[in-house]
């Protein structure tokens, strides 16, 4: 029966595959546990490499200050993977960086360029609940079942070699290969970023500010692997505006921004 299972696996895969359907299709042949798997590894492979990845040390404020705003994010009801992802939050100590970004399986990583860059809360919450629609979303598993070769894949799913997880995280994370998000993925995860905070006390729009700050000053260097990893295009902006023209929420609500908190924890930065 096993084999039965792995030969019908094999060829609906095999199918999809030979008709260059999967991705359009949005085909995840991955289970929740590889997204596990493979985030755990590129956590691993991180905190292995302090010289790129410099974790913020001697902080715990900080880390915590993220850590609160990220569990009000995951306390949505929009959100399915809360008690089968990981869910953890931190802080990489780099001011020349403006990004963030999360592995499969919700390791997510926020780096102090982008702290420092936003000028209140919800933009930072709307920044949060874009890297959780992510991973909520698998989008990085979702990619790999189209880029990767049919043997190699099913090897993966189905524990034939126990190491190509391993290998897949240290080859796909060099560069952040692994994080190069679509257009589509990243207006799915705005539009989720949304969803989750309408039932937090941030404003859902955040996100809409740190667009215009980025569209502001995107030629500048600093502005590179975000932009690599999160490309900007403007379909992204109209999809923000339509979504709250939709929802029928204000295009700024004050109450709901807490500028004067964040300009407070952001003096405190290192």
């Amino acid at each position: 029966m096993k084999r039965f299972k792995n030969v019908l696996l094999y060829c609906l895969f095999s199918a999809l595959v030979s008709l260059n359907c999967a991705g359009s299709l949005g085909v995840n042949l991955f289970p929740d546990s590889k997204d596990v798997e493979l985030g755990k590894q590129v956590d691993e492979e991180i905190r292995k490499n302090p010289k790129e990845y410099p974790i913020l040390k001697n902080r715990p404020d900080v880390k915590e200050y993220v850590e609160r705003m990220g569990k009000q994010i995951l306390a949505s009801p929009e959100i399915t993977k809360r008690g089968i992802y990981a869910y953890t939050f931190e802080i990489i100590h780099d001011d020349s960086t403006i990004n963030a970004f999360c592995t499969p399986g919700g390791y997510i990583y926020v780096y102090t360029g982008l702290l420092k860059f936003v000028d209140n809360e919800a933009t930072l919450a709307g920044v949060l609940g874009h890297e959780i629609g992510h991973a909520e979303r698998r989008h990085a598993t979702r990619r790999m079942t189209s880029a990767l070769g049919v043997q190699i894949l099913l090897g993966v799913v189905l524990g034939q070699n126990p190491n190509q997880a391993a290998e897949i995280a240290g080859n796909l994370f060099g560069g952040l290969a692994l994080l190069k998000n679509s257009r589509d993925d990243e207006i799915e995860s705005d539009t989720y970023s949304m969803k989750y905070l309408r039932s937090t006390e941030y404003y859902p729009g955040g996100i809409r500010y740190f667009f215009e700050k980025i569209s502001a000053g995107r030629k500048g260097g600093s502005f590179e692997r975000l932009l690599s990893t999160h490309p900007l295009p403007q379909d992204r902006i109209e999809n923000v505006e339509k979504l709250l023209k939709e929802w029928n929420i204000s295009e700024r609500d004050d109450a709901k921004i807490f500028e004067a908190r964040y300009q407070e924890f952001k003096r405190k930065l290192p």
